[in-house]
């Protein structure tokens, strides 16, 4: 009897040392909306849980993929404004719908090797934040090994993990954490 009662304790521990370890909300730093010029992805009413879709239509409407004045082909606009990449819960497999996504990113800077991207890994505020760092770094080198395979030199992608740092979006929902899992290319001068 008093092996089964040692059992018992022990699996209550270990529970109890789980549910520490999950983590608790943080209070998010907010992320300025993105300007006016630049590409939201729009919902789709498919996913609630994503919220996101890859539409890909060009704000100018002409369809033109051109380099723009910023030299970062086309980045202020058009088809390459979509630079995020948005995951499952504790996943960090990329979704098929993003296959268009990583392939006009890889085209964009396999044409142009001067081009340099930090890909920034993000989580939504749930799991520890060490778990949340290696998490949203996992993300960011899923990210970096897709456009690899597509022809994008190693010495033009860089990687980091903000974990939950730095949301999209505030709250307490899917909705919210849906649009915090995330990968963002950010275009370097």
């Amino acid at each position: 009897m008093e092996i089964s009662m040692k059992r018992i304790v022990s699996i209550t521990l270990l529970m109890a040392g789980i549910a520490l370890l999950w983590g608790c909300p943080k209070k998010p730093t907010v992320i300025q909306p993105p300007s006016s010029a630049s590409k939201i992805p729009q919902s789709s009413g498919n996913n609630a849980a994503d919220g996101a879709s890859t539409s890909m239509t060009p704000l100018g409407g002409d369809g033109s993929n051109s380099a723009g004045a910023d030299g970062m082909g086309g980045m202020k606009g058009g088809a390459l404004a979509n630079r995020v990449i948005y995951f499952d819960f504790d996943k960090s497999d990329i979704k098929p719908e993003y296959a268009e996504v990583i392939a006009m990113n890889a085209r964009n800077l396999s044409s142009k090797p001067a081009l340099k991207v930090k890909l920034e890994g993000n989580t939504d505020e749930r799991g520890t934040r060490e778990y949340n760092i290696g998490l949203g770094e996992r993300r960011a080198q899923a990210v970096r090994r897709a456009l690899m395979l597509q022809g994008v030199a190693e010495n033009q992608l860089n990687t980091v993990s903000f974990g939950a740092e730095r949301p999209a979006i505030e709250g307490d929902d899917e909705a919210a954490w849906a649009k915090n899992r995330r990968v963002e290319l950010d275009y370097l001068p």
